[in-house]
């Protein structure tokens, strides 16, 4: 999906910002490069862009233009790499619940273990075994809900 930014008409008569008038520049290149402006009509309106002071000056510059395929792919590729980056964020966290955990059935164990005066069978190596056997294989074989 493009990132196409529709202004309202109190918003034409914004001052433009560097990035407005580099987005603007980005989304000429797009047309030139997917063949809808020529060189020509694109120096010309890159030019403008350039020195354009407000948004609405900006927006009738890339009104006529179709979507940018180039857009929609850099979209995509920003939105997916946001989604990887969660991803990871949300595997590590689970780690970090397999440690708390860890932590919470060695402790039961420790207690057990003291009170009874036997150290015998080690029985969190068992659900924790499992649970990092489940975190791991999420890591060999992500999931494809996309």
């Amino acid at each position: 999906m493009e990132h196409r930014t529709e202004h309202p008409a109190a918003d034409h008569h914004v001052r433009a910002s560097d990035h407005d008038r580099d987005t603007t520049a980005q989304r000429l290149a797009d047309a030139l490069t997917e063949g809808a402006l020529d060189p020509t009509e694109h120096h010309h309106r890159l030019q403008r862009a350039l020195t354009a002071t407000t948004r609405g000056d900006l927006h009738r510059l890339t009104a006529d233009l179709p979507p940018s395929q180039a857009a929609t792919t850099r979209a995509h590729d920003a939105d997916r790499a946001a989604k990887d980056q969660a991803d990871k964020r949300a595997w590590a966290a689970e780690w970090r619940y397999w440690a708390g955990g860890a932590a919470i059935m060695t402790a039961i164990w420790a207690v057990n273990a003291l009170r009874e005066g036997e150290w015998t069978f080690f029985w969190p190596a068992a659900p924790l075994g499992i649970w990092a056997a489940v975190l791991i294989s999420y890591a060999i074989w992500p999931s494809d809900d996309d």
